[in-house]
């Protein structure tokens, strides 16, 4: 069986990681793939949403270095491992966060230092009533990587930021949505069927402003206020040039329900 699994199904995208003994520990090659899924998702005008889970009892274990590239020949030098970095666990987040469609974790398991930055640079997060988050790098004596203090300070705040990586505690399921990590906590025979229900519902709308709507909240938390106000201008006007601007204000005017076509 493949490390990384993948279907396409109503408009879906299902990438799913594949290493239940190791519990999604993910490899080199599977981040390559992910990352090559991501793009072929932006660039599908087929696929209007994505979806990322993973089998057995682990969301992802954090990152499984052995089969990692080395920096070079003989021994390392400066810079060798800011760069695995920047071309691993930082590409990875970005992937996700740079998507054009809609991308929902589906949270089995534990998700543990880039499996937790994994899941929280998606849009949207289901977990299972089981699942927790370990931001594990302080305890093995490591800096957060793979975006890990710039996503967390954004979600929660920089001080429960701080605590969860000073201290490394894993934050079950039920916390993680009280901290606004988490959108959703459902019973672990569910999580399934309501990632389903969600991406299935994200890709009969209207693609493109909803690509546009996440480029601007992602963007909105790292720019001043004017800033803000032309992007979403400019957003809104190449927005209606799309034929699902002009179906739903066609169908508003006309009463009726919309139908898109991510176009």
């Amino acid at each position: 069986m493949p490390d990384v699994l993948h279907s396409v199904e109503n408009g879906v995208s299902w990438i799913t990681l594949n290493r239940p003994e190791a519990m999604n520990a993910v490899t080199w090659d599977q981040r390559e793939r992910i990352v090559a899924l991501l793009a072929e998702a932006s660039a599908d005008a087929a696929v209007r949403c994505v979806v990322i889970t993973a089998t057995g009892r682990g969301f992802c274990a954090g990152a499984d270095l052995r089969g990692a590239p080395a920096g070079g020949e003989g021994e390392r030098v400066a810079g060798d491992v800011s760069r695995m970095i920047r071309r691993g666990a930082q590409r990875f987040v970005t992937a996700v966060l740079d998507c054009e469609k809609p991308v929902v974790a589906a949270v089995n398991g534990t998700a543990a230092g880039i499996g937790a930055h994994l899941a929280f640079a998606c849009d949207l997060v289901i977990a299972a009533e089981g699942a927790r988050f370990v931001e594990v790098f302080a305890r093995r004596g490591l800096v957060p990587d793979g975006g890990g203090a710039y996503l967390l300070p954004r979600l929660i705040g920089p001080q429960r930021a701080k605590e969860l990586m000073f201290f490394g505690d894993a934050v079950p399921a039920a916390e993680a949505r009280e901290m606004g990590l988490v959108n959703r906590v459902v019973p672990a025979d569910e999580l399934a069927k309501t990632a389903r229900a969600w991406a299935e519902r994200l890709a009969q709308g209207p693609t493109r402003a909803l690509a546009l709507t996440k480029q601007l909240v992602n963007a909105s938390l790292d720019v001043d206020r004017a800033t803000a106000l032309a992007a979403e201008a400019v957003a809104q006007e190449l927005n209606m040039t799309t034929r699902d601007a002009q179906e739903g204000v066609a169908s508003f005017v006309e009463r009726r329900e919309a139908r898109y076509e991510g176009r």
